[in-house]
This record gives C-alpha cells, sequence and structure tokens, in this order.
C-alpha cells in the first residue's frame, strides 16, 4: 500500500473513532459551523461590494467584530441578531438549516 493510502486511512480510523464519542461531534460541529459561517459572511460582503468597515455600518457593529466573523478563528459563537444584520446589510436574508446525519459517515 502506498505510503497517502496508509495515511488516509489511519486519518479515516481515527475520525471513525472520534466521531462515535457524541462530545467530540459536537465540538467538530460546532468548529465546523464558525468555518462556514466565516465564509458565508466573506462571500455576502464581497459579493455586496462592502469592506468590512461598510458593513459593520451597515450592520450597526464594529469593522473589528466582522473581521473576526471572517476569520473562522474566534471561539465565540455570533448571535443570530447580529447575522441577521449582517444578512439585511449585504441584501440577503438569514438562513439556518438542520442536516440528516449519514449513519455510516457521521
Amino acid at each position: 500500500m502506498a505510503k497517502g493510502k496508509k495515511t488516509y486511512a489511519k486519518v479515516k480510523e481515527i475520525f471513525k473513532k472520534d466521531f462515535a464519542d457524541p462530545e467530540f461531534r459536537v465540538l467538530f460541529d460546532e468548529e465546523r459551523a464558525r468555518s462556514e459561517i466565516a465564509r458565508a459572511v466573506t462571500k455576502a460582503r464581497k459579493e455586496a461590494g462592502l469592506t468590512q468597515a461598510e458593513l459593520a455600518e451597515k450592520a450597526e457593529t464594529k469593522q473589528s467584530v466582522v473581521a473576526r466573523l471572517e476569520s473562522g478563528h474566534d471561539s465565540r459563537t455570533p448571535s443570530l441578531p447580529l447575522l441577521s444584520k449582517i444578512a439585511a446589510a449585504t441584501g440577503r436574508r438569514l438562513v439556518l438549516d438542520f442536516e440528516e446525519v449519514n449513519k455510516k459517515t457521521g
């Protein structure tokens, strides 16, 4: 077996084991949500043709808050009212969804 395939198999096995732990799964999902929020805020702002400062002003927040959200590296989760203001400021609306968990892959 090639080295890359061995590494992938090891990582896959580690994740399979880790995802069996409900606490790990919750933490992983929270981190993924923060990353998705960062991408969504950045995309909406850029598509609206706004700078971080302009978005902050329209959303009644600070530029540093927008930068923090876009970085995806902050452990704090933004509030729904803030995300709604950002959506409105970029000409969008906030949409949330729950995905069904695939029993095989987690």
